[in-house]
């Protein structure tokens, strides 16, 4: 005999505003408690940090929540200069500070150039990213490193003059 889950048998999409301090997985979790729902994922991980658009799929729609996670996503970077910290974001402890120096756009422009196009990369230990079923981010905090290897990422980037705002499109 099926096991039987728990909640409501509702269906559809949710388009979630996510705020910062939380993660995607704890922001499904309660709106998933709120509606009393049985079945619910989402469609990718924004770092705790990441602020946005975090779509909730319930019921029926998980079934279609594996096509959003490999479609492109459109990201909004809000980057310092002249700074380096031990997690490479915001929350990190500040390593180096070093005065940022004939900041143009058009010189901006000519570094973004180098993310154009098929780009490879090695993500940093504090991402959201999994190694054998832990977030990287966690395995960080915890002082353990791990080869993370490289992801080739196609991507386009653009910037937002004066104030500095540059978008990534990734693959």
């Amino acid at each position: 005999m099926a096991r039987r889950r728990k909640g409501r048998a509702i269906s559809g999409v949710l388009l979630l505003d996510k705020p910062a301090g939380i993660t995607s997985n704890k922001a499904l979790q309660e709106i998933k408690h709120l509606f009393g729902a049985a079945k619910a994922g989402h469609t990718g991980s924004l770092d705790p940090l990441a602020t946005g658009l975090l779509p909730l799929c319930f019921g029926e729609a998980t079934k279609v929540s594996g096509f959003l996670l490999d479609a492109d996503k459109d990201y909004r970077v809000t980057c310092r200069f002249g700074e380096r910290t031990t997690t490479g974001d915001a929350e990190g402890e500040l390593l180096e500070q070093r005065p940022v120096e004939d900041l143009t756009e058009d010189r901006l422009n000519e570094v973004l150039q180098g993310f154009l196009g098929e780009i490879e990369q090695i993500p940093p230990m504090y991402s959201a990213l999994k190694h054998k079923g832990e977030r990287l981010y966690k395995l960080a905090r915890e002082g353990v490193e791990v080869g993370t290897g490289s992801l080739r990422d196609s991507a386009a980037a653009g910037s937002t003059w004066p104030w500095v705002s540059v978008k990534f499109f990734l693959r």
